[in-house]
This record gives C-alpha cells, structure tokens and sequence, in this order.
C-alpha cells in the first residue's frame, strides 16, 4: 500500500532498504566518537522527517517539536565536545531515535479529521511532547551538572510513560 509506506517511511522506518551511500562505506569504528556521530545524524534525520510532514502536525505539535530540536541540538553539540555518562547519551539517543519519533509516526497515520488542533489525538500528543520537553530540559542540567542517579529515575519514567500502549488514538 503506497499511503502506508509513505506514513512508514516519513520517520524513518521505510520498509524498503534506503540506496543511502553509507551502506557501501566501510563501518565507522565503535566508541563514543562513532556514537556522537550516529545521534548527530540521528537528530538530523528526525528534523528532515518532520519537515517532510508539513502540513500533517497541527501547529501546536510543530511548535513543541521545534521547542524539543532546540534544546537537543546543543546537547547533542555539547554531549560531542565534553562528554556525558553513558545513560546520559543512552537517553539523549532514546530521545531521538524513539522517545520523539515514534509518537508522531504514530501520530501522522491518523486520518485527517484526528489530527485537527482541538483533537483528543493532538491533545495526547501534546502532552506527550510537553513531558518529553521536560525531560530533555532535565537532562541538559543533568549532562552540565552530572547527576546520573536522577536521569536513571527520569529514564524508567520515559519507560513506562511512552510505551506502546499509551500510543492507541481513537482506539475504543
């Protein structure tokens, strides 16, 4: 079904191979520098995903996910030059590879009339990001000032409270 290939792929999880030019390079060497680079590109391909969605994200959604970019984009940036523990750039990857995305492709193959502004749909969602924005302030402070026993809290929060099950729009 093209539609639902296209709401697949528009995050990132095309169920066809993308012919990217990264598949044919040599593996990048492991360690936090390959990791740095990994959630760079990461964000970056969160960000094209969610311009591609346009006029998709009511603009309450797209606002909170611009708030969301600002706030990681210069973690991501000071996370690269002086380093975080390693549930700190656990999370910060979660974050941007599952924490945000997932809810909004959740979001997007929603019919039209769910995603208006004033929907139950766009009011969870909301929510969600409003939590999640939170989240991402908490650990900017955690990553600048080193707490790692809150951020382990913060992460079992993100657990329970982005599991699947609390994904279900218009399911009765």
């Amino acid at each position: 079904m093209p539609v639902g290939r296209f709401f697949g792929s528009l995050f990132g999880n095309s169920p066809e191979p993308d012919p990217a030019p990264e598949l044919s390079a040599p593996a990048s060497p492991s360690g936090p520098d390959a990791e740095h680079q990994e959630t760079v590109k990461s964000l970056e391909n969160l960000r094209t995903a969610v311009r591609r969605a346009g006029g998709a994200l009511p603009t309450s959604v797209s606002s909170m996910v611009r708030q969301i970019d600002d706030i990681l984009a210069p973690l991501v940036e000071y996370v690269g030059s002086h380093g975080a523990s390693t549930e700190q750039r656990v999370l910060l990857n979660a974050i941007i590879t599952n924490y945000l995305p997932t809810p909004l492709r959740a979001y997007v193959a929603l019919s039209d009339r769910e995603r208006t502004e004033t929907s139950e749909a766009t009011t969870l969602l909301v929510d969600q990001l409003t939590i999640l924005e939170g989240i991402a302030r908490d650990l900017e402070n955690q990553v600048r000032t080193g707490a790692i026993a809150e951020l382990s809290s913060h992460g079992r929060f993100l657990d329970d409270k982005f599991s699947p099950s609390s994904l279900t729009f218009g399911e009765n």
